[in-house]
C-alpha cells in the first residue's frame, strides 16, 4: 500500500507504558501504528469488497492492534510494526474467511484446480497446460476458465493467507532484526520474485498492476483491452503458479 507508516514509537514510550499500562500513554501508541490497519484493510478491499464494510474489518484490525501493544516485548528486538502488521492481515484473512463467502462447491473446485496443476507441474517436470490441466480433473476448457474466473477474490485471500503463514513460519522464535531472519525474509523475497519473473507477460502485467500499481481488475481489464472475466482468470492462474513455487520452496 503506498504511503507512509506513522512515526515509530521510541523505546522510552513503550517502556512506560510497559510499567504503567497507563491509557494515555497506550493510546498515542494505538494513534501512531493505526495506518498498520488502515493500509491493511484498503489492501485487502478486492477482496472483501461487498462481503464486509471497511468499518467492520477497521475494528477488527483495531481490536488485534491493542493486542498487540499488550503482548509487544520492546526487549526481543522485534519492531513493533512488523510484529503488528503480520497480526493485524493475518485477522482480517481470518474475519474474511469467517464471512463464509466463497461457495463450498467453487473452494472445492478452485483448490482441486490448483492441486491439479501443481501435481502435473511435478509429474511432467515442466508447467501443465490448461488443457492438461482440464483433462486431468475431466472438465472442458470453458469449465476450468469459468472456475479461475469465479474464484478470483478467493485466490487473492489465499496468496494473502500464504504469505501470512509463510512469513509467520520464518519468523517464528526469530527475533526481526537478527541476521538470520533478515537471510529468511531475503530468500522469501526472492522466491516470489522467481515465481513472477517466471509467468507469462499477461500473467506478469495483471500481477504488477494489481498488487504494485494497485489498480482494479476492471481498469487492467481496460489497459489491457481484455473483459474483467479475462483479466480474472489470468490473475487466478497466476496466483496458484506463485504459490506453487512457494510450496515447493517451503517443502525443500
Amino acid at each position: 500500500m503506498k504511503g507512509t507508516l506513522s512515526p515509530v514509537i521510541d523505546d522510552v514510550v513503550w517502556l512506560q507504558y510497559k510499567q504503567t499500562h497507563n491509557l494515555e500513554i497506550r493510546n498515542k501508541i494505538l494513534l501512531s501504528y493505526l495506518e498498520i490497519v488502515k493500509c491493511n484493510a484498503l489492501k485487502m478491499s478486492a477482496v472483501y469488497k461487498n462481503r464486509a464494510e471497511l468499518e467492520d474489518i477497521v475494528n477488527q484490525g483495531i481490536i488485534v492492534l491493542m493486542d498487540c501493544i499488550e503482548k509487544f516485548d520492546p526487549e526481543r528486538g522485534i519492531k513493533f510494526d512488523t510484529f503488528a502488521s503480520i497480526r493485524v492481515r493475518g485477522s482480517i484473512i481470518d474475519y474474511i474467511r469467517n464471512q463464509d463467502w466463497v461457495p463450498r462447491s467453487l473452494r472445492k473446485k478452485a483448490k482441486d484446480i490448483e492441486n491439479t496443476y501443481f501435481e502435473l507441474q511435478n509429474r511432467l517436470g515442466r508447467e501443465a497446460t490448461d488443457s492438461e490441466v482440464a483433462r486431468e480433473l475431466n472438465i472442458d476448457i470453458h469449465e476450468l476458465n469459468h472456475v479461475l474466473s469465479e474464484a478470483n477474490a478467493f485466490s487473492v485471500l489465499s496468496y494473502e493467507e500464504l504469505l501470512v503463514e509463510n512469513t509467520q513460519t520464518f519468523n517464528e522464535n526469530i527475533a526481526a532484526d537478527t541476521p538470520e531472519k533478515k537471510l529468511q525474509d531475503s530468500e522469501l523475497k526472492k522466491v516470489i520474485a522467481l515465481a513472477i519473473d517466471e509467468l507469462n507477460q499477461n500473467e506478469k502485467t495483471v500481477i504488477s498492476l494489481y498488487y504494485y500499481e494497485e489498480l482494479k481488475l476492471k481498469e487492467i481489464a481496460e489497459v489491457l483491452d481484455l473483459t474483467q472475466s479475462r483479466v480474472s482468470q489470468i490473475h487466478s492462474k497466476a496466483i496458484i503458479k506463485i504459490k506453487n513455487k512457494l510450496k515447493k520452496y517451503m517443502d525443500e
